[in-house]
């Protein structure tokens, strides 16, 4: 049985909605921002792929080692925010990536930020973060809401 594109699209609202009582309500927000770009990236990673390397003019070998995972941000006085980037390196290690935590701290009150992109084989932060090696970040994807 094939399921359409409409059911495709509404299935990650529903589950929004079934988990929202379960939220605060100044979470729910976030919640549905948070679903809906990880089923965009899942989506349309490839094309946002695409148009990132026809943009900075990458070759056709080279841009077969890149993709888009979505990125997850956190960190001491840093805002949480989720959003795309792209990755790139030897496909081995590119197959593990399932997206990149952006880890980000204030110093000094906000006069310094020190922010670390670190591609990641999980797909939330962890205490105990381990970059995927050899995999490094050339494009971000910036989500106006």
């Amino acid at each position: 049985m094939r399921i359409n594109r409409t059911a495709k699209i509404v299935a990650p609202l529903v589950i929004a909605g079934l988990l929202a009582p379960f939220a605060m309500p100044q979470n729910i927000g976030q919640l549905i921002k948070l679903l809906g770009v990880w089923e965009v990236t899942k989506r349309f990673g490839p094309q946002i792929n695409d148009s990132l390397n026809k943009m900075v003019k990458r070759d056709e070998k080279a841009a077969k080692m890149t993709k888009v995972v979505p990125i997850i941000s956190g960190g001491i006085g840093g805002r949480k925010a989720v959003g795309m980037v792209q990755v790139s390196g030897p496909l081995r290690y590119l197959d593990q990536v399932k997206a990149v935590a952006q880890l980000d701290q204030d110093l000094f009150g906000k006069e310094i930020k020190i922010r670390a992109l670190i591609p990641i084989d999980q797909d939330t932060i962890a205490k105990d973060i381990k970059p995927v090696e050899q995999v490094g970040i050339t494009g971000i994807v910036d989500l106006k809401l």
